[in-house]
């Protein structure tokens, strides 16, 4: 009997680290496509096929919760943006694009929502990643640059890489995402000198 007992509890830990991988990645999935403010913890309980009281249990709160499904989030963001190469503004372009697609609505949604307090955060993390990754894939070119010039060059670059300025180009004005690509990349590459 002695030796079923730590089999039953390592099976025990098992099931709940399974169970709370099913519920982080639920609100991960959640957080993708919402605003956090219109999600419930019954959407992800259910999704995730468990009770709310288990998802108390296992995050103590839906802020815990929806602070590691963000971490998982903004990591997975990061991934997929840190495809293109340093000084590749075509891919840089078509990495950014590919990220609007995916997360362009509930962004600018976000931004709509920003006076939130539970969504203020979220969009100032979304901003400094942004400047970071603008500094990060177009170093080699902004090496040219120095000091405030520099700095008002990333601003530019900022700019012009937004997800307003996708949503303008794709949304509103309703180019073919080859041509919005093409025309992003005519404003970075004029800015920076570039062919």
């Amino acid at each position: 009997m002695k030796s079923a007992r730590p089999y039953t509890m390592r099976a025990r830990a098992a099931g709940a680290e399974s169970t709370r991988s099913r519920v982080l990645a639920a609100a991960v999935g959640q957080l993708k496509g919402r605003l956090r403010s219109d999600i419930r913890l019954n959407d992800v309980a259910a999704q995730a096929g468990v009770t709310v009281q288990t998802v108390l249990r296992l995050f103590g709160s839906k802020a815990e919760l929806f602070r590691r499904a963000l971490d998982e989030v903004l990591e997975e963001m990061r991934d997929d943006l840190d495809q293109a190469e340093p000084g590749d503004v075509a891919g840089a372009v078509r990495t950014w694009f590919d990220h609007y697609e995916q997360f362009g609505d509930v962004v600018i949604a976000n931004l709509a929502d920003e006076h939130d307090p539970a969504v203020a955060p979220v969009v100032r993390i979304g901003r400094e990643r942004h400047r970071e990754r603008v500094r990060t894939v177009l170093a080699p070119q902004l090496g040219r640059f120095s000091g405030d010039e520099r700095e008002r060059v990333v601003d530019a670059l900022v700019c012009m890489s937004d997800v307003y300025t996708w949503k303008l180009l794709c949304r509103d004005m309703q180019r073919p995402r080859q041509e919005a690509e093409a025309t992003l990349e005519m404003m970075i590459n004029s800015l920076l000198g570039g062919s």
